[in-house]
């Protein structure tokens, strides 16, 4: 099968959809709102974002086509030869901020580029994942999250796994807080040794098993109770997500670079969020517990 980004966008486009009704069907009459922004090139965005829901505070999933003269910084990071050339990408982006502090947040990604090489055939790759980042960790959610991922990567080899799950680890890390940002998941990048056909039905395994993965979790923490000193930590950690997405997320930086729409690229960010300077978990408290034992690489399937 020759690299097509129409039915990648196909995809997407439906991944998004499915994304949004079933979040819509947990929130009961909260509904996403859209926009639609198309260029002259054929280019299209659809920004998609709930507000203020009962169980989701912010939720934004965004799909965009996007066709320019020259890729931006941020996707020529690890392919410099190809600054300057023509390309066109199409992706997927989720983020969901839960209201209740025992929900984690969680982050999903999943692109298509396609760039030219003038003489030289069109270079293409595959790349995105996805994460989670509990305020308040549970053993039982973590294991259910990375035994989801392995079930996604299953088909295609048994280092494919924690390959990715090694490479997610390693890209959401705070070197400056020396911590990872959450519990990993899977994370692929540069992805085409397989061919189109093999690595775009990878990119389905792991678009499809997302809300597998998700869902179950949410239901079972969504109505634990908390009080004021649950959700200001959870504000407090938000912070580290923040810190993340302004300084070494590169979806955000691309969005920046190609000239995305600000509320679109933004969308991602949680509603609320606060700092403190120089603050530290009680000993022995379920906030130090997070730091101890959540926020270090760890297989999961085997360890718990």
């Amino acid at each position: 099968m020759k690299a097509d980004p129409t039915v990648v966008r196909e995809y997407l486009l439906e991944l998004q959809a499915r994304f949004c009704s079933a979040f819509e069907e947990l929130e009961g009459e909260k509904r996403f709102v859209g926009e639609e922004w198309k260029d002259a090139d054929r280019g299209l965005s659809l920004p998609r974002v709930l507000t203020d829901g009962a169980i989701i505070e912010r939720a934004a999933v965004n799909f965009s086509h996007t066709l320019g003269d020259a890729l931006p910084g941020a996707a020529t990071v690890r392919r410099p030869d190809l600054a300057g050339h023509r390309f066109e990408a199409v992706s997927l982006s989720l983020i969901a901020h839960p209201r209740n502090p025992h929900v984690p947040t969680t982050h999903a990604n999943f692109r298509f580029f396609v760039a030219d090489k003038k003489n030289d055939d069109p270079v293409w790759w595959f790349g995105g994942g996805f994460d989670l980042t509990p305020y308040y960790g549970y053993e039982e959610d973590a294991v259910h999250w990375h035994e989801n991922a392995q079930e996604a990567c299953r088909p295609f080899g048994k280092d494919v796994y924690p390959q990715f799950k090694r490479a997610c680890d390693k890209y959401f890390y705070l070197p400056h807080r020396d911590e990872t940002r959450g519990v990993g998941g899977l994370f692929f990048d540069d992805l085409s040794d397989w061919g189109f056909e093999t690595t775009f039905a990878f990119l389905r395994s792991a678009g499809d098993r997302f809300l597998p993965g998700y869902l179950p979790i949410l239901e079972r923490r969504k109505a634990v109770p908390y009080g004021d000193r649950e959700r200001e930590f959870q504000l407090y950690r938000r912070g580290r997500y923040v810190e993340f997405n302004l300084i070494y997320d590169r979806g955000t930086l691309y969005g920046l670079q190609a000239g995305r729409r600000i509320e679109a690229v933004l969308a991602s960010m949680p509603p609320r969020v606060r700092w403190e300077y120089d603050w530290q978990p009680e000993p022995g408290s379920a906030e130090a517990d997070l730091y101890e034992k959540f926020l270090k690489p760890r297989d999961w399937l085997t360890s718990a």
